[in-house]
């Protein structure tokens, strides 16, 4: 009897921390349920260095632009296979006034570089090294993609890979919007 008390004291405990756990690491659904309900949040916006060049930059420095924001990871396998899908989008609205912007996260910027060149990727990306900037737009995985509109506020998002089919339902009606 002695020695079932502690055992069910420790198993209780570990019930109770694994519950703590899973309830506290939960993907926060904020963002997702004000854009399903047809509201467009304003898109968080902190200045990040860019990754192949010097200097700073942010969402700010597209502000008039529709933005195709791609969260990515070199490691990432399904972010290799959506590379080639976000270079042709970016070179077919950057005309209309759109433009697809990586950030890049948990990389070291020599493997980012490489991976964009390898796939022949020419749109910007900036460094989000420690996750904190993916972190205010809920993101828990990769790759995750939210579109921006002209006046910055988050329209669309995708939390698995895009497709040509969601691209096609969502960039023509901001493309059309004025600023």
């Amino acid at each position: 009897m002695r020695i079932f008390w502690p055992v069910t004291l420790v198993a209780a405990a570990l019930v109770g921390l694994l519950t703590y756990g899973v309830v506290s690491k939960g993907t926060d659904t904020t963002l997702d349920d004000a854009v399903a309900k047809g509201q467009r949040p304003t898109a968080p916006v902190s200045a990040l260095p860019w990754l192949a060049q010097q200097g700073s930059g942010s969402l700010a420095n597209y502000k008039g632009k529709v933005v195709v924001l791609n969260v990515w990871a070199s490691w990432c396998d399904p972010c290799r296979e959506e590379v080639p899908l976000l270079q042709k989008t970016h070179d077919a609205i950057a005309a209309k006034g759109g433009v697809v912007l990586g950030l890049d996260t948990q990389d070291a910027s020599n493997a980012a570089i490489g991976f964009l060149k390898e796939r022949k990727a020419t749109f910007p990306s900036l460094r989000d090294r420690d996750r904190s900037y993916g972190r205010e737009f809920g993101v828990t995985g990769y790759p995750e993609t939210f579109l921006i509109d002209r006046k910055g506020r988050v329209a669309a998002l995708r939390r698995f890979p895009v497709t040509q089919a969601w691209l096609d339902q969502e960039l023509p009606k901001l493309l059309a919007e004025k600023a």
